[in-house]
């Protein structure tokens, strides 16, 4: 599968966040995600491994039992599944997230 980013569109997710998914199988998925300054990722869980990678900007990743640390472009985070996390935008920011499995919910 070869996915033209240009060619796919962003879904408003509102509150300052757009996600536009990638390739995916039924085993992994990537996602890319634009989040307006002061944007949130309110504290939630899934089943699924995530990964993400800050593309651009700078945001306050929380992990529950965790202290909140500021990551900023170039960084990357690993969610094990069914641990609350969630963000908060600093800046503008441009997030690619890989989820393994798929994220059913997102197609």
């Amino acid at each position: 599968m070869v996915v033209i980013n240009k060619e796919k569109e962003y879904k408003d997710l509102g509150g300052g966040v757009r996600r536009k998914v990638l390739a995916y199988s039924d085993n992994i998925m990537n996602v890319e995600l634009l989040f307006e300054k002061g944007a949130k990722g309110d504290m939630h869980s899934h089943p699924h491994e995530q990964i993400g990678y800050i593309i651009e900007g700078s945001l306050v990743f929380h992990e529950a039992g965790k202290e909140d640390i500021t990551l900023n472009t170039g960084d990357t985070y690993y969610v094990a599944p069914n641990v609350e996390h969630g963000i908060d935008c600093l800046t503008a920011v441009k997030l690619l997230d890989i989820f393994t499995p798929m994220r059913e919910d997102f197609i």
